[in-house]
């Protein structure tokens, strides 16, 4: 029996709360199944499954704030034998009053409750952790709250109910929708970004970042890469595409940083337990500004294996989800190595922070016409883009990180071989 936990979405993340659940017991998944929708500092965020079979138990119910790595869900792997035996056992005692023909089910119900309390509230109900702080902060008895989570829980949701004066409104105690899909799980992808909160967002990436200056030993290099050759071969390209399918100057920066790790792998992973470990392909998370403050940096998978005109597709749709809601876990959770580009912004140079447990990060600034001085010796005004590089010397040190930085000039000098 395999246990589905909260996952962890950044270094930023330490807890998530279950917005709603798209599966229910019973149910098959399979490996990337969008099983649950989270709600993190950054916004509400499809989760994925990643194995397959059947959904035995949901341990989670709507509205619980939970700590990373906490079990939600348990689930059957393919072949193994449902837990079904033990909740086989529990009928018989309940045909035993069933069975008293003298008693009404109104007597039999009353009786019931005082052996095992479900949802007896005034005599210690279980209420989750974040569901008791809330009570706190609104000021709301337990005691007058009906919980409607497993086994008569209360919940956050029950709380905030109870303090509108809306706790007999409460729905029916169910751990989970009654189908994968529900009209709420398609609001919530359509705005997502209930609850964003930017200062809370905010706190988050301050903590990570304080964290990665604090224990990664940062080096810093930079280098100017002259860009006619790549922007002469975007403007020949874009000559044949309709403008929503034209290309731009950041997917040419994407593909020449993926083909440059594949010639410098050191920098390409991740640093655990007290060693790199080496990212499972090339997949680069690309920093998104949100509407409203924050940013969030989601990962494209595999880009050093896709063409061009995929990579520009994928980008532009990353970019759309984030900033309107509908990222998936998988695209938050396994970035090898961020880049940061900050060229449409105007800034001409940027110096990164390394992303935790990422073991470097890559900066583009503006692509500006400076002077330079061509292979003739003549001094001629080009274009010119400042690519950064912030690493940690745990991992590798500067003649690495110049390889690096060397083969990112050399792919965007030979725009036709991305």
């Amino acid at each position: 029996m395999g246990l589905f936990r909260m996952p962890s979405l950044g270094a930023d993340m330490e807890a998530g709360t279950l917005v709603e659940w798209l599966v229910k017991p019973g149910d098959s998944v399979k490996r990337g199944q969008v099983v649950a929708v989270v709600e993190t500092q950054k916004g509400a965020i499809e989760v994925e499954c990643f194995e397959e079979g059947t959904v035995e138990e949901l341990l989670l119910a709507p509205g619980q704030k939970v700590p990373v790595e906490t079990p939600m869900a348990r689930i059957r792997a393919p072949g193994e034998v449902p837990a079904a035996a033990a909740p086989a056992a529990p009928p018989p005692p309940a045909a035993a009053p069933a069975a008293a023909p003298r008693e009404a089910p109104s007597v039999a119900k009353a009786a019931a409750p005082p052996p095992p309390p479900p949802p007896a509230p005034t005599a210690g109900p279980k209420v989750s952790p974040a569901a008791r702080r809330r009570a706190l902060e609104l000021g709301v008895p337990l005691d007058r709250i009906h919980g409607t989570g497993p086994d008569g829980a209360i919940t956050v949701a029950d709380v905030e109910a109870a303090a509108r004066g809306a706790a007999a409104e409460a729905p029916t105690p169910a751990p989970a929708p009654a189908g994968p899909v529900s009209p709420k799980a398609e609001a919530v992808r359509a705005a997502p970004r209930r609850g964003f909160d930017p200062v809370e967002m905010r706190k988050a990436i301050a903590a990570a970042m304080s964290r990665s200056k604090r224990e990664i030993p940062h080096y810093y290099l930079a280098t100017t890469v002259e860009m006619a050759r790549a922007l002469a071969f975007l403007e020949a390209v874009n000559r044949e595409r309709p403008p929503p399918e034209r290309l731009l100057p950041a997917v040419l920066l994407l593909k020449a940083t993926a083909l440059a790790l594949r010639e410098v792998p050191e920098l390409n992973g991740f640093w655990v337990e007290g060693g790199f470990r080496p990212g499972p392909g090339i997949h680069l998370g690309w920093a998104i500004s949100l509407r409203g403050g924050g940013l969030v940096a989601p990962a494209i998978h595999d880009v050093d294996a896709r063409p061009l005109p995929e990579l520009m597709a994928a980008l532009r749709d990353l970019v759309g989800r984030a900033r309107n809601g509908g990222l998936k876990s998988s695209e938050l959770a396994d970035a090898t190595l961020t880049i940061t580009s900050l060229g449409e912004r105007g800034a001409e140079a940027v110096l990164p922070v390394i992303y935790p447990p990422q073991v470097a990060m890559v900066g583009f600034g503006a692509i500006v016409r400076r002077p330079w001085v061509d292979d003739e010796g003549g001094l001629v005004a080009r274009p010119v883009v400042q690519v950064s590089l912030a690493a940690d010397h745990r991992a590798s040190d500067g003649h690495l990180g110049s390889r690096f930085l060397a083969a990112i000039a050399d792919h965007l000098q030979r725009p036709e071989s991305l």
